[in-house]
Order: C-alpha cells, then structure tokens, then sequence
C-alpha cells in the first residue's frame, strides 16, 4: 500500500468556505416549481447555469431574486407550460423543468435540452420514468 507522508511546515489553521454544488442547486431551484409560495434557498453559486436556471423559472412565472448567496424563489398559483426554447437548448439541466411542470400544469412544451458537449448524458432515463407515470410524448 502507498503512504504520503508530509514533513516539516506548520500547522494548517483557519476557515475555507465552501459554495453549494451546482447539481445540487439546480434540483433545488427547479424543486421550488412544485409548491406555490416563497422558496429559500442559501449558499447557493453565482454562476452562468444558476442564472439560466432562474431565468427559465422567471419564464415559467416564478419570481427569482439574487442577494449574495441567497436566492429567492416566489412561485404562483398557475405557471406557464413553455419553458423557453433558447435557453433550455444552452443548458443540460433544464430538463430537469419537465417533470416539475408536468406536476403542476399537466402538459409542457419544451426543447431537447443543450449545454456543454463533453460526452453523451442521455435523457431516456427521465423520459422513461415520466412515461412509467403516465406522460405521453410528441416530437
């Protein structure tokens, strides 16, 4: 078996903050879609996929607010059932939207979904477990 062994220096010490994970974020943001009301979310990253995600919320009708690591997502009573095309053709994890709005408006509009092109992440498996309950599909 290997070792790393470390020698001399001093002691570590102080604080590191650590951000949220993005993939986890995003389930989070798109998780609010499904109960109307105000959603709080807190330590979550200021990055491109979060911001593109609040803007296929804002799409949808929720409202998405930004204050440092917080975000504030009010959701209303009724949602539309489009999420916008050009955005959700940017970003992977905008499909996740799909299931979210099927929930809560019983029929959706949506693209395939784009993002970075650095191996293939299918989508059949959420197609399949929505259609296990019960979605129907055209393309």
């Amino acid at each position: 078996m290997e070792a790393l062994r470390i020698i001399g220096g001093t002691p570590l010490s102080g604080t590191v903050g650590v951000l949220g994970a993005k993939n986890a974020v995003l389930k989070h943001l798109v998780a609010t879609l499904l109960a109307p009301g105000t959603h709080v979310l807190t330590n979550v990253p200021d990055i491109v996929d979060v911001r593109l995600m609040c803007e296929v919320l804002e799409h949808v009708g929720a409202r998405c607010t930004a204050d440092g690591t917080t975000r504030t997502v009010t959701v209303p009573e009724t949602l539309a059932a489009e999420a916008p095309l050009d955005i959700v053709r940017k970003m992977r994890a905008s499909i996740l939207v799909l299931g979210a709005l099927l929930t809560r408006v019983g029929s959706v509009r949506i693209a395939l979904p784009g993002g970075d092109d650095f191996g293939t992440r299918p989508i059949d498996m959420h197609l399949d477990g929505l259609k296990r309950l019960g979605a129907e599909f055209e393309t």
